[in-house]
């Protein structure tokens, strides 16, 4: 302590002036005596020991103050955790067991018996990246799984609410040039966008609604029509058919 003159004057009776708040200097002088102290419970306490410990060098007491911080910290868990699935039966434990709606993309490049067309790198790659950004967008509300050994698909979402599967969006297709045949992996971003959104549905739910099911799902749901003109129009009845969400929505403000 007396080696850095800078932090103390010496005063003309003799004595040495220590610049310091005193109020944790009666801890100082206790670790000095007894080389232990208690340790403060308060945060706030424990750093402002820390910082007297090394303003006085007692190195000592730095580690025991660092050491006792450092066990305090919680464990920084990861925001995002997406599983990696192994097995079949792995796969539907993690969808029956949790309360999260559920996405999952298989993706298998290696199992494609034909070439790839041009553009079928790119977007699988592209149907990776959706994969990881929805990820991070929805990770407290869905829980996302990626499978990269299942069945004979190369590039396929599956969607599911409350145990059950909602829908598939297959983004692969076999293409006839003129002498053979090629794999295409499509990019229908819009349509993932829009079954993801329909998973949030099934958030903060006791129990599977059966119109929801019926509405929201591959059978149940009907493809939305189109009208591209006033005489196609009256030709369907005067009506546009709606798809099985629309009904539903529909149905509840009534």
């Amino acid at each position: 302590m007396s080696g850095d003159h800078k932090k103390y004057v010496k005063l003309n009776v003799g004595w040495i002036l220590i610049d310091r708040c005193g109020k944790h200097f009666g801890t100082i002088l206790n670790y000095l005596r007894d080389e232990w102290i208690p340790i403060p419970e308060n945060q706030r306490e424990l750093q402002e020991l820390l910082a007297e410990a090394r303003y006085y060098c007692m190195s000592d007491l730095v580690e025991v103050c660092e050491g006792a911080i450092k066990q305090r910290e919680p464990e920084k868990d990861p925001v995002c955790r997406v599983p990696l699935i192994t097995s079949q039966k792995e796969e539907q434990m993690l969808i029956q067991s949790t309360s999260k709606p559920v996405v999952k993309l298989l993706v298998n490049r290696h199992n494609n018996k034909y070439s790839y067309t041009s553009t079928s790198d790119d977007n699988l790659l592209k149907n990776i990246e959706l994969f990881d950004r929805l990820s991070l967008r929805f990770s407290r509300r869905v829980l996302f799984i990626k499978d990269v050994i299942g069945s004979n698909e190369i590039c396929l979402w599956a969607f599911y609410g409350h145990g059950k599967k909602l829908a598939e969006v297959c983004c692969t297709s076999i293409v006839y040039a003129t002498d053979r045949k090629h794999t295409k992996v499509e990019f229908p971003e819009a349509r993932i966008y829009e079954e993801t959104l329909n998973v949030l549905l099934y958030e903060n739910r006791t129990g599977p609604d059966a119109e929801l099911m019926q509405a929201t799902s591959t059978r149940g749901a009907v493809a939305p029509v189109v009208c591209t003109s006033d005489d196609e129009e009256e030709r369907r009845g005067g009506v546009c058919s709606q798809s099985g969400l629309g009904r539903l929505r529909s149905n509840k403000n009534n």
